[in-house]
């Protein structure tokens, strides 16, 4: 009997929901609310808008929408093959001594291995996977993400992404771009075109593209077709090194630098954790 209660009081709270989370064909997961899209996480190997195959990629975000309905963020852009929607990457990764870029030649490669949860409930939609890091065929890290999506609500909507990340067998190398002192590498947006872009941070409006400089949040607001929306990451303080720099740019990019121009070890059995809201406004 007390079986059938809570069993009952489990599938009314599932109807209850605004969420749905469904396969988008044979390599993305979607979570719509009130039937309109929210997310798509691509957990397949994709390849797409003319991109060389070398670019072909997998255990992104893209595309993101507004609440009202605007996708903010772009995917294979011509200028930059290897953006991705929401993404984390480094351009520095160095295993045994050597160096692989993940970044741009993406000679590491995320590859699905497992769903963790897929649940919704009143208050929000759970996404969390299991992928590898593969160079070649040989896996050399674990990477967790789980990606929790709030109810819209005054036309705003905040999405925690929570990224796990241990190394297998032996220690890995993390570190951003060291070219001009420019750090980038990690967690990153990039946006889709847009007119009237205004990027600010906790330091006022940022007219000028910057590299490294530190925030606790940055946001980029614009015009996509005429319509308002806004997209601004906030860094969980709980992250290592923070404040982190970021590498800021006006032509669609925010990008928290993580470690930056620095160092950070993944050591077997030691997960390194960090977590990011996303806030999404447009009415």
């Amino acid at each position: 009997m007390r079986f059938a209660v809570l069993l009952l009081v489990a599938l009314s709270l599932e109807a209850k929901s605004p969420f749905e989370i469904h396969e988008a064909g044979s390599t993305a997961l979607e979570v719509r609310e009130q039937g309109k899209p929210v997310l798509v996480y691509n957990y397949g190997m994709t390849l797409g808008g003319g991109a060389p195959e070398e670019k072909r990629r997998s255990g992104y975000v893209h595309p993101l929408y507004a609440p009202n309905g605007v996708v903010v963020t772009d995917d294979f852009p011509k200028d930059h093959w290897h953006h991705r929607g929401v993404f984390w990457a480094w351009p520095r990764v160095t295993i045994d001594g050597k160096q692989y870029d993940q970044w741009m030649k993406l000679e590491i490669k995320s590859r699905f291995e497992r769903w963790i949860e897929r649940r919704t409930t009143e208050t929000q939609a759970v996404v969390a996977v299991e992928n590898g890091w593969y160079l070649g065929e040989r896996k050399v890290a674990r990477e967790t993400v789980r990606i929790t999506t709030h109810p819209a609500k005054g036309g705003s909507r905040a999405v925690d992404f929570e990224l796990t990340f241990e190394a297998i067998g032996t220690p890995i190398e993390l570190a951003g771009a060291p070219e001009n002192n420019k750090g980038y590498g990690g967690f990153s947006v990039r946006f889709a075109p847009r007119e009237q872009t205004v990027i600010t941070t906790d330091s006022g409006r940022e007219a000028k593209d910057t590299d490294m400089k530190p925030h606790a949040w940055a946001q980029l607001a614009a015009l996509y077709q005429n319509k308002a929306a806004a997209l601004r990451i906030d860094v969980d303080p709980s992250n290592p090194d923070t404040p982190n720099g970021w590498c800021l740019r006006n032509y669609g990019f925010l990008g928290v630098n993580f470690p930056g121009t620095q160092t950070f070890q993944l050591t077997p059995g030691r997960p390194l954790s960090m977590k990011y809201r996303v806030t999404l406004t447009g009415k």
